[in-house]
């Protein structure tokens, strides 16, 4: 598992509830983007990002996501989820997620999210902040020369 989720520096973790299921019997694919918000929010909560848009009024606002389902889920079940920065742009970033299932050992999903750095007090994208792209270079770094 470890191996898995190795260039993660934010993972979380969360049982399958059994109401996350459909009528297929299996988690329904709607649940991986709450898995994703999950570990992007904790990410989010790393890199202190709220108490920076307190202070500013800037902040990350999602743009896009998109999630390539591998194997199904479903209950019992414990899902590890992992979030990533991949690249930094002018006035956004990309995170990578994926969703580890403990009873498969195996990636469920992946996805990546495009998130715009935003001004809510001006109502406008912005450049990403130095102090923010320095923290989420710090954060990846935390994966740097992990064992596999």
């Amino acid at each position: 598992m470890s191996k898995l989720l190795k260039d993660y520096p934010v993972v979380i973790e969360f049982p399958v509830a059994w109401g996350e299921m459909d009528a297929m019997s299996h988690v329904n694919n709607i649940v991986y983007f709450r898995y994703f918000e999950s570990a992007r929010i904790a990410y989010f909560e790393k890199a202190d990002m709220f108490s920076y848009m307190t202070e500013t009024g800037i902040g990350p606002i999602l743009a896009t996501i998109s999630c390539k389902f591998k194997i199904p889920l479903s209950y019992p079940d414990h899902v590890l989820i992992g979030a990533k920065v991949i690249s930094i742009e002018k006035d956004r970033f990309i995170m990578n997620h994926v969703v580890v299932s403990k009873k498969h050992q195996k990636v469920a999903a992946e996805g990546d999210g495009v998130i715009v750095i935003f001004n809510y007090r001006q109502g406008k994208k912005v450049t990403v902040p130095e102090v923010v792209k320095e923290r989420i270079l710090d954060i990846q770094k935390s994966t740097q020369g992990k064992e596999d």
